[in-house]
């Protein structure tokens, strides 16, 4: 998840009190909640009573004086770095003395009040859940109020999560960002002030062997099912007309499970698919559709004079990646912009260090507004294999606060079954994979990131393995 703090402003007191500093903290680029210096400051107190200071990131001192504008943006790139850095910490950043600061102050910057309001939550079907939650509950506690809704079973909560989405004009949803614990999203969805915005349930692994403890409850079934052929139906999972013919066949005879079998064999099964965006993969400024699944990257491109092609990167051989938020400096100066002003629209490049023979590292960037998402998802992909690694499971008990007061609907809801598969679309294409020796591709190697940066994550992969030229 990327934090920010591009600006600050500002504002007067309360009752006519003199002006102050406020700081705009961003995430993901949207702006989640305005907070003062001394707010932060008690927070950081607050962290280093809890876990001690050699925990803790450097926090900006004090000052006896009133800041200039250099010091007001110096303050501001300090702050930044130690939210990111908070964030990133295992510990700190799953604190609930962190995530509890990060609600309230969004709730406090939208001037929401705490009441109890209807949200609608979408299934991949675009199936409706109407859920009475209050405005003030976390993204935990709406995750449990759709589970209850649909009579989803408390130990399948966590193989689902809820993803903010926006509405295209052609019904699709693009993928903005998985809701975390620190936001409440009721207020995530309404501040956005547009209907394009949505809230939607989707399973949240990429190992469809976890697909066997989902199945085992006709509820988890039924959500996966619909989910399956809503993909399908988007083109997202890749289907030849022999298979559709028998994936529709099974839907006719409503063979859920054997349909799920099948569907587990294809290609980008499971997989997260992104807009339509840049990369410099094989060549610079070159058009590609990202999908993240099955523990890898894939890129779908068109090279001049070529047919549809694929080429797949796995998260076990890439050995760091960062997201990268860049600002094009104004026309004709070069300048950043001082405290308080707006800045330019953010640029966001996803890089990836890969592992492309035996002894051989390069850098690949895509360039797109979903960048901060595609890294979460190569995040929990890693997670996840090292939880695999470590013969754990990811199947977990919903975490029940003490004293929460969540309330359970008396009525349920069946999860619809979805209408049959239509016809394959006819200009659909067939892929061909690249070659998997990628040596001869000529990738554009990057190295530090560029001057313009706003902020950078650099995230290292424990799940990278080192591999001989015998394995590409």
């Amino acid at each position: 998840m990327h934090f920010s703090i591009p600006e600050t402003e500002s504002r007067s007191g309360d009752s006519g009190g003199s002006a102050y500093v406020a700081y705009n903290i961003h995430v993901n680029g949207v702006l989640h909640c305005r907070v003062r210096y001394s707010q932060l400051l008690g927070l950081h107190e607050q962290l280093r009573k809890e876990y001690g200071a050699n925990v803790l990131p450097a926090f900006p001192p004090k000052k006896l004086f009133s800041l200039t504008p250099a010091e007001v943006e110096q303050r501001r790139e300090q702050l930044e770095k130690y939210m990111q850095a908070v964030r990133q910490d295992p510990l700190l950043g799953s604190s609930e003395t962190f995530n509890s600061f990060l609600r309230r102050a969004q709730q406090e910057t939208q001037q929401v009040p705490t009441e109890e309001v209807s949200l609608e939550v979408l299934l991949s079907n675009g199936q409706k859940v109407l859920v009475n939650v209050l405005t003030s509950d976390q993204t935990e506690d709406v995750l449990e109020a759709v589970a209850a809704k649909l009579d989803l079973p408390d130990d399948l909560i966590g193989y689902f999560s809820l993803f903010l989405v926006r509405e295209k004009d052609d019904g699709t949803f693009s993928f903005v960002r998985k809701l975390q614990e620190f936001e409440l999203p009721y207020v995530s969805v309404t501040s956005l002030r547009s209907q394009e915005y949505k809230i939607v349930l989707r399973k949240s692994y990429w190992d469809s062997a976890y697909d066997d403890d989902v199945m085992e409850n006709r509820v988890g079934l039924n959500l996966l099912y619909a989910q399956t052929v809503s993909d399908i139906e988007r083109g997202w999972i890749l289907v030849t007309k022999e298979q559709h013919r028998q994936l529709k066949s099974l839907q006719e005879k409503v063979s859920k499970k054997e349909f799920l079998r099948l569907a587990q064999t294809l290609r980008h099964y499971g997989y997260l698919r992104f807009d339509a965006c840049v990369a410099d993969f094989p060549e610079k400024d070159c058009p590609v559709v990202v999908s993240a699944g099955n523990s890898e990257l894939s890129l779908q491109l068109r090279l001049p004079g070529q047919q549809l092609r694929e080429g797949s990167f796995r998260v076990t051989r890439m050995r760091c990646w960062r997201v990268t938020s860049s600002v094009p400096l104004p026309s004709g100066g070069t300048s950043s912009p001082g405290p308080g002003r707006g800045r330019g629209e953010v640029r966001l490049e996803l890089a990836f260090e890969y592992l492309m023979s035996k002894d051989r590292l390069q850098w690949v960037t895509i360039t797109s507004p979903q960048a901060i998402m595609m890294s979460i998802c190569l995040q929990s992909m890693v997670d996840e294999l090292m939880v695999k690694k470590s013969g754990g499971s990811i199947r977990k008990m919903l975490r029940r606060r003490v004293g929460g007061t969540l309330r359970r609907s008396d009525s349920q809801q069946a999860v619809k079954s979805p209408p049959l598969l239509e016809s394959p679309d006819a200009s659909r294409e067939s892929m061909v994979k690249l070659s998997s020796k990628l040596s001869a591709v000529s990738l554009r190697g990057i190295g530090s990131p560029s001057t313009d940066a706003s902020a950078s994550d650099v995230h290292g992969n424990f799940a990278f393995e080192g591999i001989g030229d015998e394995d590409l």
